[in-house]
């Protein structure tokens, strides 16, 4: 496929895309899209079209919107629920970013490597994964298995592996086990927003520390390095757990499609009347 074409698949599933539906803006490259991949768009309201465009990146082009839509569907809303389940997707760690974070009882990392990745990084990013959480699993696809595993072979730690399968379903080719042995609580620590190593803090030793605003981010630090790392560790899952706001009722209404973003955006009620609104519109072009 040719890199207009791909750029331009990449930007209808963006934040910023999604906002434009929101605020009713007119989208060249959402017009663009439309006209190139769609017939008889005009027939069409948008939801219909939106979930085309997604056909066309199922069959052409499975980037890494592809791959954590699929994960948020399959995993937090087909096998968890919004309920008890929390996830989190960009967590800054040590030197890596995780793709994608299932919080629930336990800790889940996805490091997802699509058709246009490479795995030339896996090994320092499982290394890093590890020094904050106790669960790792990477997801990649069927022709990259073989390789994967060759790579996974020589970090001998228990990494999960799963398959998203061209006919769209995840394939569990190893689950991930609990290892401990790296965890790091200085990467762990830098996880957390000040009001959640504050929650921590106050919950653990009863009081913040009284020190001025300059040495009051590395006393918090030093509380925090001196609880028992299995005892920090479950602290952190349960305020991370709670990070995610969701307008839960609202959210069940939005598309297959656009689920991983209407979940990361934290959309307001408001926001999600709008999105509908746009989404039964009949298509009116540009």
């Amino acid at each position: 496929m040719e890199i207009n074409k791909m750029n331009n698949l990449n930007r209808i599933f963006t934040r910023n895309m999604l906002r434009h539906f929101i605020d009713g803006k007119v989208d060249n490259v959402y017009s663009s899209v439309v006209r190139r991949y769609i017939s008889n768009a005009d027939q069409k309201n948008n939801r219909e079209l939106i979930s085309e465009i997604y056909c066309e990146l199922n069959n052409h082009y499975r980037n890494e919107y592809f791959y954590k839509n699929t994960l948020l569907n399959k995993l937090l809303l087909g096998v968890h629920s919004v309920n008890t389940t929390t996830a989190l997707t960009e967590v800054a760690i040590a030197k890596s970013k995780a793709d994608f974070v299932l919080i629930n009882g336990k800790a889940v990392v996805y490091e997802i490597k699509t058709e246009l990745d490479n795995l030339d990084r896996l090994n320092s990013q499982i290394d890093d994964y590890y020094k904050a959480f106790d669960h790792v699993a990477t997801v990649t696809y069927e022709k990259n298995l073989q390789q994967l595993q060759k790579v996974l072979g020589n970090i001998d730690k228990p990494v999960g592996i799963y398959v998203l399968r061209k006919n769209g379903k995840l394939g569990t080719i190893q689950k991930p086990q609990r290892y401990i042995g790296g965890l790091d609580k200085e990467v762990i620590f830098k996880l957390l927003r000040k009001s959640e190593y504050e929650n921590i803090i106050a919950q653990r030793y009863g009081y913040l520390p009284e020190v001025t605003q300059f040495k009051y981010y590395s006393a918090c630090k030093k509380m925090f390095l001196q609880i028992p790392i299995e005892e920090s560790y479950l602290l952190v899952l349960r305020i991370l757990k709670k990070r995610m706001q969701l307008e839960k009722e609202e959210f069940v209404k939005i598309p297959y499609e656009l689920k991983f973003l209407a979940y990361f955006m934290e959309l307001t009620f408001n926001d999600y009347q709008k999105l509908e609104a746009f989404l039964e519109h009949q298509y009116g072009g540009a």
